[in-house]
């Protein structure tokens, strides 16, 4: 080695643990006399235990040991930080680069360097001076590399993006839980991934899902023992005209898709839908089933009342969120909601109807849209009404500017006609205003039961009485405004929606049963008992009551 080269070398901190044997070129050990062939790097490797290229030291001390581990642990990052560096660059290290960047690790890796000053290729830290503070401290071919990864990076996501877009897959597929954990597996294997095969995809990729499947659905299955659980039968029709019929089991466990039926070869009369539900019960078992639950149609209604009669221990319920639905239906055929509501739907229709006229109300409205009804879902009717009355100011100021005035379309029946709705008829506003307070605090309960954020059986009971109180409040206490309102409630929530469940759930939820308004009526003391008497056997019974 030449004299520079000692010079340096000394510096490194694991001189202190080698013994100097006066013409002796080798290094020897302090702690166990071994002599060394290699450098200091051999000497860092046997200290550290590595059983790299010398046997491992049996008398070092531990912080010895630590110490050499630590230093050959930051020398091999750097090692590796140089070559990805080289490889990013596309240029291979040359014995200048090599000689250079060799010293300056082998320098880092000694230790001898301190946390934030830049390290000369002695050993010794660089002084700063007062221009340092005008510089960056990251070097520039780390800019130039995180530059690169820069542009790399928006090169992958077109090429997952046209992906996306040749198979017209929706953009809210990345939000599925699964797409993270697929892209970090892919990145995390790095170069030269095979992606499976469509063969591959059919075969034994599928058989191990169901394979997991199957396990997780063990788990859901202990869920369903321990607190029981809610079938929920949901019909609908495709674009085919099949008419199919789902299958879920609900619990704390989360909801479970069971199985599909294609029930279009059948008349969906009660005794039909009585075999399918009753199937599902006898799949399942009947001691882990508080309730079934279906739609209100006079099929399942059938149905679950034969259900009861036969499963002595569940109980059959409507779905809530159809029958609030139901009611909002009922609601809207009231001579001032019905007139409204179609007064309403004339101005959307005529304001979406034409490129135009929609375009000169998002200048006004500062591109606010309009709810527009839908037909499945009554509710949505009243939701129009609401964001009508919120651009109500929007709405009169468009219809009396100038740009409308001098359009066609101001002369014009269908024009002349909705102008005169929004700015001349008096009671149009007044009564978008009473449909509103009169709608909304029950379409925020149908908000609620048809969410997954908590389970509504506990609160549904309280959700109707407080809807129920919102309405009358809002009509100021005037029966004669909220009692047609509250009669059309009624006429569904006590016949169809109000269950033993119902009231067995409010009387049982902590979080209302120990509040200020909690209501011990007889009515619910009656749910819970019948709920008590049903579900659960006589020595059961006597405990609850105790």
């Amino acid at each position: 080695m030449s004299s520079s080269d000692s010079k340096n070398s000394r510096k490194d901190f694991v001189w202190k643990y080698v013994i100097e044997v006066s013409g002796e070129q080798y290094l020897r050990c302090k702690f166990c006399n071994q002599r060394c062939t290699g450098g200091v790097n051999r000497l860092k490797h046997h200290l550290a235990g590595t059983h790299h290229g010398m046997k491992p030291c049996s008398k070092v001390s531990e912080d010895a040991r630590l110490e050499c581990k630590e230093a050959l642990a930051n020398f091999k990052d750097q090692k590796t930080k140089r070559n990805e560096l080289f490889q990013e660059i596309g240029i291979g290290p040359t014995s200048m680069h090599e000689s250079a960047l060799s010293k300056t690790i082998g320098t880092l890796g000694s230790g001898s360097g301190s946390g934030s000053g830049s390290v000369s290729g002695s050993g010794e830290p660089i002084p700063r001076g007062p221009m340092d503070k005008f510089t960056t401290s990251q070097p520039r071919q780390s800019i130039l590399n995180s530059k690169w990864k820069q542009e790399e990076r928006k090169e992958v996501c077109r090429k997952i993006g046209r992906f996306i877009y040749s198979k017209g897959l929706p953009f809210n597929t990345v939000n599925d839980p699964y797409w993270f954990p697929m892209i970090d597996v892919v990145a995390n294997f790095g170069p030269g991934f095979k992606p499976p095969s469509m063969h591959e995809l059919r075969t034994w990729i599928l058989k191990e899902e169901v394979n997991d499947l199957s396990i997780i659905i063990e788990d859901h299955k202990k869920a369903w023992k321990q607190y029981g659980c809610s079938i929920m039968s949901d019909g609908w029709t495709d674009g085919k005209s099949r008419c199919l019929i789902n299958f879920l089991v609900n619990s704390p466990a989360s909801t479970w898709f069971m199985k599909s039926i294609d029930a279009s070869d059948t008349i969906k009369n009660g005794e039909n839908m009585f075999k399918y539900l009753d199937e599902m019960v006898e799949e399942i078992g009947e001691e882990n089933i508080v309730q079934v639950i279906t739609n209100n149609a006079s099929n399942y209604v059938n149905a679950g009342m034969r259900l009861m009669e036969k499963r002595s221990r569940l109980w059959w319920t409507p779905c809530a969120a159809h029958c609030i639905d139901l009611m909002l239906e009922d609601i809207g055929k009231l001579n001032v909601h019905a007139t409204t509501l179609s007064r309403a739907r004339q101005v959307v229709k005529f304001i979406y109807g034409h490129t135009w006229i929609l375009s000169l109300m998002r200048t006004f409205t500062k591109n606010h849209a309009l709810i527009r009804p839908a037909i499945t879902r009554f509710a949505t009717a009243f939701l129009t009404l609401q964001s009508l009355y919120k651009q109500k100011q929007a709405l009169i100021a468009m219809f009396s500017s100038e740009k409308w005035c001098s359009s066609t379309w101001a002369k014009k029946v269908e024009g002349v006609k909705t102008r005169s709705t929004v700015l001349f008829d008096p009671n149009f506003w007044p009564h978008v205003a009473f449909c509103i307070k009169t709608t909304v605090p029950l379409v925020s309960v149908l908000r609620e039961v048809d969410s997954e954020e908590r389970p509504a059986m506990g609160y549904i009971y309280e959700l109707m009485d407080s809807a129920k109180e919102k309405i009358a409040f809002n009509c100021r206490g005037m029966e004669r405004k909220y009692g047609p309102i509250w009669r059309k409630i009624d006429a569904r929530w006590t016949p169809q929606l109000h269950r033993p469940l119902h009231a067995a759930g409010y009387y049982l939820n902590p979080q209302l049963r120990y509040g200020d308004k909690f209501s011990n009526v007889d009515e619910v003391r009656k749910g819970l008992f019948e709920c008590m008497d049903r579900m659960l056997d006589y020595q059961e019974h006597s405990v609850g009551l105790i």
